[in-house]
């Protein structure tokens, strides 16, 4: 390491020349030594490699090969340095967890795809790549570089004519950390063994197997282009109920809510089988859970409100719940321009079939929130939405009313 490198001046504190990263000039958090035997951050490195530059930074020797080796002495030194110096506010840096080697990871396969292996073997070797896995878009890229989707997705089906196990349930947690192509996805879906098989894990008795179970089929369905494939996913009634049973629990996780919104959107985005999402009780559960979802699900369950909508057996079920139009009104200019537009094609949908849903709109202040909404930056269709309700509604504003003022000429409300 060059001797012209001064200390870094760290909160007052010196930092010694050889922990810092050649690159950066930084503390080295996690230390790797390449093939010339140089000691560089690891983040610093891998930009440096990514960016196409095949020498070393300080020697500018080619790098005979990128494997990138934990200087783990190195590392405790930095450590020890950083907790001897803690009364100067210096953090401890953390020990960092490790990337997936390539070796390991085809070890690892091998040991959960081979039959003749013993199960707690296959089943250890399943929770090993998970953890990798889970701890980042690199490990989940080395992972599924060694076609590990197929092997996943031959362990999860291998026997689709008995109960489940755990080399199931893990085999299945593993495949929805990847995306599947377009490929695997109709292989899937074209096969009704599997549909249903994926269906019964929505009835387990494991809120976690539930959840990933919903996850896959959502990517699935998102995955598959044919409309016919995901018609025939959607014919299974155990999926919408098991779906929708997993929003309907109170004791669900924001992961399990994000996903259960995100799969029963996918099924409602198949016409043929709304029907089957509103005996399965979906209506009402997304109205009693609107309250309870981030900006991105609640746009996403506004969106299949209004899908829902468009069938007369929705549109009875959404009338009948007393708080749906309160909750569609109050949405309205409140999320975001994409479920105002969403709120709104739902209303007009309740209000053209129901008198009863037009009183209680206007009793809620609709008619103030359209106002806002027409004159408002929202999206074009919105506003068309707005005005067509707007139009719809004139007979039931109050005499006193805004709308029935000389102020305001309900007659100049113009159809995009």
């Amino acid at each position: 390491m060059p001797g012209s490198i001064e200390p870094l001046d760290l909160v007052g504190v010196q930092v010694p020349y050889h922990f810092r990263c050649p690159i950066s000039l930084e503390l080295m958090r996690d230390p790797v030594t390449v093939s010339t035997g140089q000691t560089y951050d690891r983040t610093s490195i891998e930009s440096w490699v990514a960016t196409g530059n095949s020498t070393c930074p300080v020697t500018r020797a080619p790098l005979s090969d990128f494997t990138l080796i934990p200087n783990h002495t190195l590392r405790r030194l930095i450590q020890d340095w950083c907790v001897a110096n803690q009364a100067f506010g210096i953090e401890r840096i953390p020990t960092p967890k490790q990337p997936a080697e390539p070796t390991m990871v085809r070890s690892l396969l091998n040991q959960a795809s081979s039959v003749s292996n013993p199960f707690q073997s296959r089943l250890s070797a399943l929770r090993r790549l998970k953890g990798l896995a889970r701890d980042s878009d690199n490990n989940r890229s080395v992972i599924s570089s060694h076609n590990a989707r197929e092997m996943l997705i031959s362990i999860l089906f291998s026997d689709t004519g008995s109960s489940s196990s755990e080399l199931n349930h893990e085999a299945l947690a593993l495949l929805v950390m990847f995306q599947l192509t377009e490929s695997e996805c109709a292989s899937i879906a074209s096969d009704s063994n599997k549909v249903t098989y994926l269906s019964h894990f929505l009835s387990h008795s494991s809120i976690e197997v539930r959840v990933t179970s919903a996850s896959l089929i959502e990517i699935v369905l998102a995955g598959t282009r044919s409309s016919d494939l995901r018609a025939q996913i959607c014919n299974v009634d155990e999926i919408f109920e098991g779906v929708t049973d997993i929003l309907k629990n109170l004791s669900s996780y924001p992961r399990a809510l994000k996903i259960s919104i995100r799969a029963l959107f996918a099924l409602c985005l198949v016409k043929q089988t709304r029907h089957k999402a509103v005996q399965a009780g979906a209506a009402e559960t997304l109205i009693d859970r609107l309250a309870d979802l981030d900006k991105c699900d609640a746009e996403r369950a506004l969106a299949a409100i209004e899908l829902l909508c468009r069938i007369p057996s929705g549109c009875s079920a959404f009338a009948a719940h007393a708080l749906t139009v309160p909750l569609l009104v109050k949405t309205i200019l409140k999320i975001s321009d994409r479920a105002t537009e969403y709120a709104a094609g739902a209303l007009l949908a309740l209000c053209s079939e129901s008198e009863q849903s037009q009183r209680d709109a206007v009793s809620a202040g609709v008619l103030t929130q359209l106002l806002l909404l027409v004159q408002s930056d929202c999206t074009d269709r919105a506003k068309r939405k707005a005005q067509m309700l707007l139009k719809l509604l004139r007979d039931s504003w109050p005499e006193d009313s805004i709308g029935n003022s000389d102020d305001f000429a309900c007659n100049e409300i113009v159809l995009f």
